[in-house]
């Protein structure tokens, strides 16, 4: 049995909004979790709440890949939510293709 397609829009009933982002948060840690160990990489997960109370993630020390993210001077590929909102499944594998990515 699929999911349900959910419209992306701000959550107002507090509970709600509560649970959606306690199951998310945890199934976004398990991505990044995932995504270190499948290709070796250094992952570091920031996420502050609607109350400012922080949670984070990393595959390795923080601090480290903190300074390593601060020390980097090389352009990289940066995304906002813009980005991602401009991107609709249906489109997105042309669209990965042939737009250009930002580089900071």
């Amino acid at each position: 049995m699929g999911r349900k397609k959910i419209q992306i829009q701000r959550i107002t009933d507090e509970r709600n909004k509560q649970v959606t982002f306690t199951k998310r948060k945890f199934g976004l840690m398990k991505k990044a979790y995932e995504l270190s160990v499948l290709c070796d990489c250094e992952i570091a997960l920031i996420i502050f709440n609607h109350s400012n109370k922080l949670f984070q993630y990393a595959s390795t020390d923080m601090d480290k890949v903190l300074l390593k993210y601060t020390e980097y001077n090389e352009p990289h590929e940066s995304r906002t939510n813009a980005d991602i909102i401009e991107v609709s499944p249906a489109h997105c594998d042309q669209s990965i293709k042939s737009r250009p990515v930002t580089l900071s």
